[in-house]
C-alpha cells in the first residue's frame, strides 16, 4: 500500500465544533481533514477505500481506466449499502455518508495533489509496482509516506534509488483488509523513523491493528507464518495422515479458535503455569515433532490434486460458487470482529 505523509485528522472536539457548523452533521461524526489515494481499484483497493472512507478520510480512488474505476465505485456503494442493511457497517458514518467521501480518478497527478497518505493496492509484480513509485516519486511533496500493499516484495526491491525513500514504507493489509484488521508495517532500511510512528498512528485512527517490523524478511511475518502451517498441512495430507477435510477441521475448529483471540505465544504461556513452565514441560516433546518434519513440499503432483478434488467438492472453482463462499467468509471475519469488540470492551481481555 502507499504510505501517508503529514496526516492532521481533526480531534473529536475540535470535530463537534467546526463539522456541526460547516458541514451540518452530526455531533459523533468523525470525518476527518485531509485526503487520502488509493492507486488501484480491485479487491484491495477497493476494500482499503472503504477502510479509510470508514474512518471519515476523503478517499480518491485512482486507476487507469474510467471504466474501472466506475465499476469500482458502483461496486463499493452496493457493498456499503449490504454492510450497513445487515449491521456490519464500520465507522460512525451511514452507508451514503461514507459513499460520499469516496471518489474516482483517472489522471495521477490530480490524484495526488494534496494527499496526506497514498497507497498503492497494483497487482504483485515488482516492475510494474516499481514504475509507479518512479511516477509518484516526482509528483510527490517531502512530507507524503509512499506506502505498498505488497504481501512478498521486500521495501528494498521497491523503494531503493527513489528521491523520496525516506518517506517510503510496506503497510501490508489482510485480504480483505475491511473483514481483518491486521496490518504489517515494514521499513525501507532509509526510512526515517517517524513515519513508521505516523503510518501506525494512522492505521489505529482508521480502526486496523498494526504491527511493527524492525527490519525485512521474506514473508514479512504473517505469510512466513501461514506458509510454515500450509508447508506442513499439504506434508500430512500427502503422506495420508489426514484428509484435506479433516486437516481444515484441524485448524477451523481447532487451533483456529483459540488464535481468533490470542496468537501462539500467548497459548503457550496460558497452557501452562506460564511460558517457563511451558517451555520445562513441552521443549523436548516440541524438538523431537519439528525433528520429524519433511523437505519442502513442491506444492504439486499427487498431493495436489487430492487437495484440490476435497476443495471442489465443498466449493466448485467458479466465479459463482467462489464468489459466494468469499462472501460468507467476509460475514463471518466481519462478525468475529464484532465479538472480539464486544470482548475487549467487557474487559475480558484484561482478567
Amino acid at each position: 500500500m502507499w504510505g501517508w505523509g503529514a496526516t492532521f485528522p481533526i480531534k473529536r472536539r475540535r470535530a463537534k465544533r467546526s463539522l456541526e457548523s460547516s458541514l451540518g452533521r452530526s455531533s459523533m461524526d468523525p470525518t476527518r481533514e485531509g485526503r487520502v489515494v488509493i492507486i488501484g481499484s480491485g479487491l484491495i483497493g477497493c476494500s482499503w477505500a472503504m477502510v479509510f472512507a470508514s474512518g471519515g478520510f476523503q478517499v480518491k480512488l485512482y486507476d487507469i481506466v474510467q471504466e474501472q474505476v466506475t465499476k469500482a465505485l458502483e461496486n463499493i456503494s452496493k457493498q456499503l449499502k449490504q454492510l450497513e442493511k445487515t449491521g456490519m457497517l464500520k465507522g460512525l458514518l451511514n452507508a451514503d455518508q461514507q459513499r460520499s467521501l469516496i471518489t474516482g480518478c483517472t489522471d495521477l497527478k490530480a490524484a495526488v495533489d494534496g494527499a496526506i497518505h497514498i497507497q498503492e493496492c497494483t497487482p504483485e509484480n515488482l516492475e510494474l509496482k516499481k514504475k509507479i513509485f518512479g511516477q509518484l516519486d516526482l509528483l510527490v511533496s517531502n512530507d507524503v509516506v509512499l506506502s505498498s500493499s505488497t504481501s512478498t516484495l521486500l521495501p528494498t526491491k521497491l523503494f531503493t534509488g527513489l528521491k523520496h525513500v525516506k518517506q517510503c514504507i510496506v503497510a501490508h493489509p489482510v485480504n480483505p483488509p475491511y473483514y481483518v484488521p491486521l496490518v504489517e508495517l515494514v521499513p525501507h532500511p532509509e526510512t526515517d523513523p517517524c513515519i513508521l510512528e505516523r503510518t501506525y498512528a494512522l492505521m489505529k485512527k482508521i480502526g486496523q491493528s498494526p504491527v511493527k517490523l524492525t527490519k525485512e524478511v521474506n514473508g514479512f511475518a504473517l505469510n512466513r507464518l501461514q506458509y510454515a502451517i500450509i508447508s506442513e498441512a499439504w506434508r500430512l495430507v500427502g503422506e495420508g495422515v489426514i484428509s484435506p477435510t479433516d486437516l481444515d477441521l484441524v485448524m477451523s475448529d481447532g487451533l483456529g479458535m483459540r488464535y481468533a483471540f490470542m496468537g501462539p505465544l500467548e497459548t503457550m504461556h496460558l497452557n501452562a503455569e506460564g511460558m517457563l513452565n511451558y517451555c520445562d514441560r513441552y521443549r523436548e516433546g516440541m524438538i523431537n515433532v519439528l525433528k520429524t518434519f519433511g523437505p519442502i513440499p513442491d506444492f504439486s503432483g499427487e498431493t495436489e490434486q487430492k487437495i484440490n478434488q476435497a476443495m471442489i467438492e465443498k466449493t466448485p472453482a467458479d466465479p459463482k460458487h467462489l464468489n459466494a463462499r468469499r462472501h460468507w467468509r467476509d460475514e463471518c471475519l466481519m462478525r468475529l470482529s464484532h465479538v472480539k469488540k464486544e470482548i475487549k470492551s467487557d474487559g475480558i481481555n484484561h482478567l
